[in-house]
Formats: structure tokens, C-alpha cells, sequence
């Protein structure tokens, strides 16, 4: 098992799904784990089960972003991990149909969400000479999809924002790069399975991936082994990536 012990890692999104499995892979390596989402119920419920510290997070607030990840450095020191996993994929409407409103809304934390994150943090990273941050992509991001414009475009955009960040940041340090975890068993898969709109929503979920596997795979991303994939995007639906982290089933 990867041994992340002594580092800091902050997790957004972290109350359920890809999220919440990522805080129990990250504590289980021995990880110093930071957990932040809007509901703090959830969270509180998620830090008694893993001993990560919870931190109530709106990523469509930058303010709040910002506090977070002080309240990161105040309790831990430091910050050497960011994982951008908050999402949403409501609204699922044509485009000719969608609510501006409910569009905006997700706009403002698929992608405003991803950029508050790493503003807040790449000062910090740049100061320690070192950081990993890590979006959480989707196939989404490359593949236009039937009542999905506003996730496709959040995703197609966060990726964007990765590779400049990338770019700007490689230099002082810092290692940032994309997760796309294909599609996975979680409420999310859910809401798009009720939708009945496009093809992903008729997918047997047999074929949906356990969440355990992109939050293995996010553990894998912040260690050396990984650095091949920095400026890059690790595909879940490579079976080269698969079975090299014995993500079988």
C-alpha cells in the first residue's frame, strides 16, 4: 500500500461519492486528510470514520475556499495536496431548454470551483517549493454529450485550467494533472441513470466502476510513480492504467 504519511491533503466534494472514498484511501495511507463540502452533516459522520478534519466549504465561494485552506495550514502546518473533486451535473436539459440559472450555478463550481481552489492554494504550494493538485475530470471534457452542455463545457474548461496551471507551476515545484475516472457507481451516476437522456443514462450499472477505484487511483497520482502523468490526464478507461493499480473487477 502507497505510504502517505506526514503529508496534507485537502479534499473537496468529500461528503459522498469519489470524494468521500478518496478521504478513506488518503487516511488508510496515513494521510493527514482535510474533508470539505457544503454539508456538514455528512462530513462530520465521514471524520469519525476516518479521523479526517472537517471543514464546512462552498467552492463557489472563493472566501470560503480561502479559509479552508488556512484552516488547512493552521491545523496541519502546511498543504501538500489539493484534490478538486466538487461537481454537480444538474442542469441536464437541451440547451434550448436549460434553466441560465441552475447552468450558471454549476459553472460556478465545476469550474470557478476548480480555479478557487488552486488560487488559494498555489501561493502556498510556490511557497513550500512543492504541491500536488489534482482535478477531477471527466470523459465528459472531450466528448459532447446529448442534455449535458453544461457539465461537458465545466469539464472541457477545468481541463483547460489544469494544463495552464501545469504550465505555470511546473517550474516552482508543483505537480498538477487530471483524474478522468470514466463512469462511476456513485448518486451522480444516479441522477443521470433517472434522466434518461443520452446513452451514459442507459448504461447497465454493472458497467459503472466502484468509487474505490478512482480514489486509489488519486492516492497513486500524488506519489513519483505518477510523475510521467504531470500537465496530463490518468484515463481510468486505460486498462494500462488498470492493471497497473491492480484495479481489477
Amino acid at each position: 500500500m502507497t505510504d502517505m504519511t506526514g503529508q496534507v491533503v485537502l479534499i473537496t466534494g468529500a461528503s459522498r461519492g469519489i470524494g468521500a472514498e478518496a478521504a478513506r484511501a488518503f487516511a488508510k495511507a496515513g494521510a493527514h486528510v482535510g474533508i470539505a463540502a457544503r454539508s456538514s452533516e455528512a462530513l462530520e459522520a465521514l471524520a469519525q470514520e476516518t479521523g479526517a478534519l472537517p471543514l464546512t466549504c462552498d467552492v463557489a465561494d472563493f472566501g470560503s475556499v480561502t479559509e479552508v485552506v488556512d484552516q488547512m495550514r493552521t491545523h496541519f502546518g502546511k498543504l501538500d495536496i489539493l484534490i478538486n473533486n466538487a461537481g454537480i451535473i444538474e442542469p441536464i436539459a437541451l440547451l434550448s431548454e436549460a434553466d441560465p440559472d441552475a447552468f450558471g450555478a454549476l459553472i460556478d463550481i465545476n469550474l470557478k470551483g476548480v480555479f478557487h481552489g488552486m488560487r488559494a492554494a498555489l501561493p502556498v504550494m510556490t511557497a513550500q517549493g512543492a504541491g500536488t493538485i489534482i482535478t477531477v475530470g471527466s470523459g465528459a471534457a472531450h466528448n459532447p454529450l446529448e442534455g449535458w452542455g453544461a457539465y461537458c463545457a465545466s469539464k472541457s474548461a477545468a481541463w483547460m485550467l489544469t494544463r495552464v496551471a501545469d504550465i505555470e507551476a511546473r517550474g516552482r515545484g508543483l505537480r498538477v494533472m487530471s483524474l478522468s475516472p470514466g463512469t462511476v457507481a456513485t448518486d451522480m451516476q444516479r441522477t443521470i441513470r433517472d434522466s434518461g437522456i443520452n446513452a451514459v443514462s442507459q448504461l447497465d450499472w454493472t458497467a459503472h466502476i466502484p468509487p474505490d477505484w478512482p480514489a486509489r487511483a488519486l492516492v497513486w497520482m500524488c506519489t513519483p510513480d505518477a510523475d510521467d502523468w504531470v500537465g496530463r490526464e490518468v484515463s481510468l478507461r486505460d486498462e494500462g492504467i488498470r492493471k497497473r493499480l491492480g484495479l481489477t473487477g
